[in-house]
């Protein structure tokens, strides 16, 4: 038995040392918003915080997370769908899918923390997710939208 802080509970689970965050996140937790898409880590649909940090969780051997680092999915990162990116997001039309949307929504969540109010050339950096709809405009124009009501 193994123990992991996710979404501000210490959360008891068993699997193998070399088995995914991702897997354990799923299957074992029942944390499904965390998407499997490619399982290389080139997607970003798995994306979830390690102390803040965005990483790809598909590749994240749950050995290598300490039971004292703080976990964040997309089902913690606010109640109700209330942080200003969920609510850009829907104002903004951003998903087609949906398929991609919670990793997305993770890695701008974390760009956001880091730089409250990005350019373009910044949201170009942090966004290396890939959505096979295309919605990379409205994906930009949503964070600047949360960035906007953040900072008011």
């Amino acid at each position: 038995m193994a123990r992991l802080n996710v979404n501000g509970s210490n959360r008891d689970f068993e699997a193998e040392p070399d088995t995914p965050l991702l897997w354990v996140l799923r299957e074992q937790l029942g944390l499904t918003g965390t998407k499997y898409g490619c399982g290389v880590a080139q997607c970003g649909a798995c994306t979830v915080h390690i102390d803040g940090e965005p990483v790809r969780s598909c590749v994240r051997p749950v050995s290598t997370v300490e039971p004292a680092q703080k976990i964040v999915t997309i089902e913690g990162l606010a109640p109700n769908a209330s942080h200003p990116l969920q609510k850009a997001w829907v104002e903004m039309d951003v998903p087609q899918c949906g398929f991609c949307q919670s990793g997305m929504l993770m890695t701008a969540a974390a760009l956001l923390k880091k730089k409250p109010n990005p350019s373009d050339a910044d949201i170009d950096d942090a966004m290396t997710n890939i959505c096979r709809c295309g919605t990379y405009n409205r994906v930009r124009a949503a964070i600047k939208v949360a960035a906007k009501t953040r900072t008011a």
